[in-house]
């Protein structure tokens, strides 16, 4: 089955995309993109053209360039950081009787390309007959490995369907290769402009190796090639290299009903220290374990790491294919972005593309790390030890805003800010709280002792001494922090935004309980009795605002005073507003970019009333207009909670088909990471009502009334375990490792081998919220019950 809107066939287990939209070219690129962590390229056809925008990226890649500035200020980041395109090793050229291979020409009476989330492999199939009426067959396979994190490889071959045809291939490695930039920014444009410089080239064989170096950030990249060829009689190949352009050239006359075959490796290394010969012989070695290893071998290795991952990580559910398609989808690219980083960040388009310049923000720890951390806690381990190899940065960046501790940045790379916009992203210091929760719910689902003690106390402790030099104690006794931005962008530097504050308050709380557990490593950070002291003090004295007239509480102070924003007179096309509204209309009046009270309702949510929450949710709903990818994940979780499952639902549609849908007309650039991980949190966080405060397990399941059942499998101290939900009961089943404990619904219970099954209590959610005309989330089914013209509340 079709969605004629998206184009991708509707399957479980993989997307597939038939004939060819030259159109949708960008936007596929990027769904189809394949990645691991430390690779990510997109989904471009191996002969190079129709292509949208193609990219070849490596984790932590970048060049600087200066930042643009009308008025100078104080602090502010000087360079950004722009990831880019490297060396091209996925082209391989056809030439059929000297006639390129291009789908623009010619008549392809077959083509689809199926990305496969069991395999980890994008197929493409394609029957094309040339403009003088050659029919051959072109059967592509690739993967970027998962087990061997420097490789890539691809298997392509080619069969004459009507007649013996001389083939010709052209297998290259391409260097500053041309792109279309889309910034507005000259600075960056100029950056990306053949941003590297040859500095070695070899071939020899079928082997060929480019080192270059990017001209201001002075980082190194190697790529090398090298190939296997299964051929008729009569094969001749010729090889060279020069600076931007390696290539393999390959001639053969093949019989009908024959097969060329070539099964190309790719290997990629970059350093900011290591020499030419030390890079050289870094991706030569991995080439030869690639070729020792085999196609394949390869396949093998990619399946059977997949097998594991499915195992304690996929989701079902009964009811809805679509979804369950986006739902896998949206796991598989999380995995890609993740699963080899290895002390690299995890940027929020993933390896995906180029948006967001390749910068890794709070999307990561917030979003996607909760993923990782029940899923793949390895790597979300790494990721965490990417931001504490970045400490001496963040403390850098502290100190020049006059604090102490560890400010990490907005945006970045590298570590240092690269925001040149202040007050969304120096501003935002919330970040430091993010980076804080994410360690802690690390540790407590891992107990890992040794991160806690290499990594994770002096994340916490010089957080912990940021929130201290930025709050202060007010003459009420208060603790204050005042002057920041929360996760809404539009409300910036504002007095006690409660979600900041409630997650520096947790901040506070563990850095003083993980000092006490390791105290050789606060002793080695100077942390004295006195400072523990300081930091629950200022945690129970926390200022949470709360509008007693109104019965909520205020994003920030004196929020709820602020004047509504005139949604009735908004026109649709005026969204996003951001784009045709100056900020300092939006910073003061009540109108939500995405999910910011509503998201300490989730991650604080043991600071709340259940009925604190339902009011909350109320409020919040009529002012948030979902200007943001970040939005609907988070929309999902709380109304599940509060009872407006419909709602939920709704709201998880939209986060797991955001890239699918294009929802932000934006996906060319690459997919939204967070919205993504969304995904598993408005199923997990959402619908199974999994919360994680404190280190204890609870669980409140509810089926929305469009599935008939769900079932997700997470992972915690080493224990795997599913939760099943039907809509009148759940069960819970151990599937390898110690038993759990947990609580359904707030009643105690134990995981073990023999399944447990409970009841799922009933719940009045009362009136359903009401959104801002328009912004409502489309309806997964039209017999919803929700109003059909939502309204703004009062």
């Amino acid at each position: 089955m079709t969605g004629a809107a998206e184009g991708y066939e509707t399957a479980p287990w993989h997307l597939t995309w038939r004939n060819l939209a030259v159109d949708q070219l960008q936007r596929t690129e990027s769904t189809f993109a394949l990645g691991n962590g430390h690779i990510g390229i997109r989904g471009t056809f191996e002969e190079g053209e129709p292509r949208g925008l193609p990219g070849t990226y490596l984790n932590g890649f970048y060049e600087e360039h200066d930042l643009p500035y009308a008025e100078a200020g104080y602090g502010y980041p000087e360079a950004g950081q722009t990831v880019v395109n490297v060396t091209d090793g996925k082209v391989i050229r056809l030439l059929v009787e000297d006639e390129p291979f291009d789908m623009r020409y010619g008549t392809a009476t077959a083509h689809d390309r199926t990305l496969d989330f069991r395999a980890g492999t994008l197929t493409r199939n394609t029957e094309w007959v040339s403009p003088t009426g050659r029919h051959v067959r072109v059967r592509t396979q690739r993967l970027v490995s998962f087990t061997q994190r420097a490789v890539v490889a691809i298997r392509y071959e080619v069969e004459p369907l009507d007649a013996d045809t001389q083939l010709v291939l052209q297998s290259d490695l391409l260097a500053n290769e041309p792109i279309e930039s889309d910034t507005s920014d000259p600075r960056v444009a100029a950056a990306l402009q053949n941003p590297l410089a040859s500095e070695f080239s070899f071939a020899e064989d079928f082997r060929a190796v480019l080192v270059h170096r990017t001209k201001r950030s002075g980082l190194r990249v190697a790529a090398a090639m090298d190939h296997l060829i299964e051929s008729p009689d009569g094969l001749r190949t010729t090889i060279s290299a020069e600076d931007d352009l390696a290539r393999l050239t390959i001639a053969v006359d093949v019989p009908r009903g024959k097969v060329l075959r070539l099964t190309k490796f790719l290997a990629y290394g970059w350093s900011a220290q290591r020499s030419i010969p030390a890079l050289r012989a870094q991706v030569d070695a991995a080439l030869a374990g690639a070729v020792q290893t085999g196609w394949d071998g390869l396949l093998a290795e990619q399946r059977a790491f997949l097998d594991d991952f499915w195992d304690t990580a996929d989701i079902q559910l009964d009811g809805d294919p679509e979804l369950q398609q986006a739902v896998r989808f949206a796991l598989f690219h999380i995995l890609q972005a993740g699963a080899r980083g290895e002390s690299r960040a995890i940027p929020g388009k993933g390896l995906t593309g180029p948006g967001y310049d390749g910068h890794a923000f709070w999307d990561t720890e917030t979003f996607v790390l909760q993923v990782l951390t029940y899923t793949m806690p390895e790597a979300a381990r790494d990721a965490l030890r990417w931001r504490h190899s970045t400490l001496d940065k963040a403390r850098e960046r502290a100190a020049q805003l006059g604090l102490r501790g560890a400010a990490f940045p907005w945006r970045s790379i590298n570590g240092a800010e690269c925001s040149a916009y202040w007050p969304a992203g120096t501003a935002a210091f919330h970040v430091s709280a993010d980076i804080s929760d994410a360690v802690v719910r690390y540790l407590a689902a891992t107990g890992d002792e040794e991160f806690e003690r290499g990594c994770g106390t002096e994340i916490l402790a010089e957080t912990a001494r940021l929130w201290m030099s930025l709050g202060h104690f007010d003459s009420h006794g208060r603790f204050r922090i005042d002057g920041v931005t929360g996760p809404d962008e539009y409300s910036a530097v504002a007095d006690n935004n409660v979600y900041t504050n409630l997650m520096a308050a947790r901040n506070l709380r563990e850095a003083a309980a993980s000092c006490e557990r390791c105290p050789e490593v606060a002793e080695a950070l100077g942390v004295t009795a006195r400072e523990l002291g300081d930091w629950r003090e200022a945690a129970a004295r926390m200022l949470v605002p709360y509008d007693a007239e109104r019965g909520v509480h205020p994003q920030s102070e004196g929020f709820t005073e602020h004047k509504d924003w005139d949604f009735g007179n908004t026109p649709l096309e005026d969204y996003p507003l951001l784009l045709h509204y100056p900020y300092f209309d939006l910073y003061r009046k009540q109108v939500v970019k995405q999910a910011d009270l509503v998201l300490a309702l989730h991650l604080c949510g043991d600071s709340f009333t259940p009925e604190e929450k339902a009011r909350n949710f109320a409020y919040y709903e009529a002012r948030t207009v979902r200007d943001s990818s970040l939005s609907a994940a988070t929309q999902a979780v709380i109304a599940a909670e509060v009872g407006h499952l419909d709602l939920a639902y709704d709201y998880l549609g939209e986060a797991a088909l955001t890239d699918l849908h294009d929802v932000h007309n934006n996906v060319q650039n690459g997919l939204h990471m967070a919205s993504l991980a969304g995904a598993w949190l408005g199923i997990v966080a959402g619908f199974g009502g999994m919360r994680d405060h404190n280190g204890e397990y609870g669980f409140a399941p509810r089926l929305p009334s469009a599935l008939d059942r769900i079932e997700f499998r997470m992972c915690v101290r080493g224990s795997r375990f599913a939760v099943e939900i039907h809509a009148d009961r759940a069960t819970y089943r151990l599937l390898s490792g110690k038993p759990v404990e947990i609580t359904h619904h707030g009643q105690a219970c134990t995981v073990a081998e023999e399944p447990v099954t409970l009841p799922i209590p009933p719940i009045d959610p009362g009136p359903a919220p009401r959104q801002p005309p328009g912004r409502a989330p489309s309806r997964r089914h039209p017999e919803s019950l929700r109003p059909e013209e939502p309204v703004p509340a009062t």
